[in-house]
């Protein structure tokens, strides 16, 4: 039993490190031999591995990189961020504009989405303006961490709390307990990105230029995909309001605003072919090693011999936080949820798992499947990366200002 947990702190070491000697390992690649080592030792199941990966999220994913891949490969997606960033006239304006505009708009379009077609948006602005790539790209994904708290629908973990969690008008419960420290946090993140990189938000101007469409029919499949999505998306939230029974999952939004591209574009099996197939192997080999590494009963173990009270307000955000670190934070709310449910946890408990679960993506990289994301699309388009290190002499401080915003105002209302 003891044979996963060695498994899952070898894959953390090596995350860390990305090394063995002089071979330099990619992400995906390390998870993929700690799952391969729990399925080989057989500490679990062909069977049971198989069950354990969530293929709604696997299609979600597999969905907006193929309308990630048409945005870019047509030239609409350079387009459109020209068009939202042209008003910064400075890298301080630059950074403020991703912060919030990228954070906002991951509350509509989930974390997972803007992590997918924000990465090479900031790639571009990047190499256009001589910004340092690892600056705007820790940037995206403080943003889309910090603004995905806000919304039931920004991220899986929140989905989660809304549903399993029986809240009532979600949209309203989540903005009256969250949307006020998130705006905190955002000035927060800037204000720590700034002290962290002086060096970067020198008084320069920025110098915006258009650029050009290279597929105009590619790039208007495009664009009505992506207004479909947001279209559906908007949809989902009427009925969400309207407390309707049909379910109109996000996997159905993503794989319909997919499905035009593949059905009416000639480019097809190029985009399928761009499709960043690393990613969806970290996240198949991700559950698959978690599965494994709960299965063992370690981590409930050692709660319950710390006799902690599951329902006070800072244990659940401090166990978020350090528990997401170790089993990523959607499978952490699916365990801890229904502990919280059956011990008649209010809402604003269940206000704190979702804060906590999210903004645990802040600390570490492995906190949030979004950091991934980004990681791996920046280093499959340009080489650029964030290493272990970089993420978290910055994420830590952050994450633990973020935190004491959240319990503050917990502690207010």
């Amino acid at each position: 039993m003891v044979i996963p947990i060695v498994v899952l702190a070898i894959v953390f070491l090596l995350i860390a490190v990305r090394k063995i000697g002089n071979i330099k390992l990619q992400i995906w690649q390390i998870m993929l031999g700690g799952a391969l080592a729990v399925l080989f030792t057989g500490q679990i199941s062909a069977r049971d591995a198989l069950i354990s990966v969530n293929f709604e999220v696997i299609l979600f994913l597999f969905s907006m990189f193929i309308v990630g891949v048409a945005l870019e490969d047509s030239g609409y997606l350079s387009h459109l961020s020209y068009e939202i960033f042209k008003r910064a006239k400075n890298t301080n304006q630059l950074i403020f504009m991703i912060l919030f505009g990228m954070g906002i708009a991951s509350a509509v379009l989930m974390n997972d989405t803007l992590a997918i077609i924000g990465t090479p948006v900031v790639l571009l602005l990047a190499k256009k303006h001589g910004i340092e790539p690892k600056v705007l790209l820790i940037t995206l994904a403080f943003a889309i961490t910090i603004g995905s708290v806000i919304s039931p629908i920004g991220n899986p973990q929140n989905l989660l709390v809304a549903t399993v969690g029986n809240i009532e008008n979600p949209f309203v419960t989540f903005l009256q307990f969250l949307l006020i420290p998130t705006i905190v946090n955002l000035f927060i993140a800037f204000l720590v990105i700034r002290s962290f990189y002086k060096e970067q938000f020198k008084n320069n101007v920025l110098t915006h230029s258009r650029e050009p469409i290279k597929d105009h029919e590619l790039a208007n499949l495009s664009k009505i995909s992506l207004i479909l999505l947001v279209a559906l998306i908007s949809i989902k939230i009427m009925m969400t309001v309207l407390n309707t029974q049909f379910d109109f999952k996000l996997v159905y939004i993503a794989a319909i605003s997919a499905l035009l591209i593949l059905v009416f574009s000639k480019k097809r099996f190029q985009i399928v072919r761009k499709v960043d197939w690393h990613t969806l192997i970290f996240f198949v080999s991700m559950f698959i090693l978690m599965e494994s590494t709960w299965n063992t009963g370690f981590f409930q173990s050692e709660i319950d011999a710390l006799n902690i009270n599951i329902l006070s307000i800072p244990m659940i955000l401090i166990l978020s936080v350090s528990l997401s670190q170790l089993i990523s934070n959607v499978p952490l709310v699916a365990l801890y949820l229904p502990m919280l449910f059956h011990a008649g946890a209010s809402t604003e408990e269940m206000m704190a798992l979702a804060a906590g679960s999210t903004i645990a993506g802040n600390f570490l990289i492995l906190g949030a499947a979004s950091n991934v994301i980004i990681i791996q699309n920046a280093e499959k388009r340009s080489g650029e990366t964030i290493t272990f290190l970089d993420f978290a002499k910055i994420g830590i401080p952050l994450t633990i200002l973020n935190i004491l915003v959240y319990w503050i105002y917990f502690i207010v209302i």
